[in-house]
């Protein structure tokens, strides 16, 4: 998949992503760079327990990106507010 195409996905994954995780978001570029990285553990953590990870721009690419993009932001939430206390 091109860099726009990883662009759009990793939008669009941290979107809703952020949705799910927290309503208030993180911002716009924070929730893409999290969408992006989300999309490249999602797609790793699906090759690893056996199924299939990110395999175009399709709807299959697009769950496994936002079940990437939720654990990364709840790794960053939790990060945050360690560093916090």
């Amino acid at each position: 998949m091109s860099i726009l195409g990883w662009i759009i996905l990793g939008l669009i994954a941290g979107f809703i992503a952020s949705k799910i995780v927290e309503s208030r978001g993180q911002g716009f570029f924070i929730n893409i760079l999290l969408g992006i990285i989300g999309g490249m553990v999602g797609g790793w953590l699906f090759e690893r327990f056996g199924g299939t990870g990110i395999t175009g721009f399709n709807l299959w690419s697009m769950f496994v990106a936002v079940i990437g993009a939720i654990v990364v932001l709840v790794l960053y939430h939790l990060i945050r507010r360690l560093a916090q206390s």
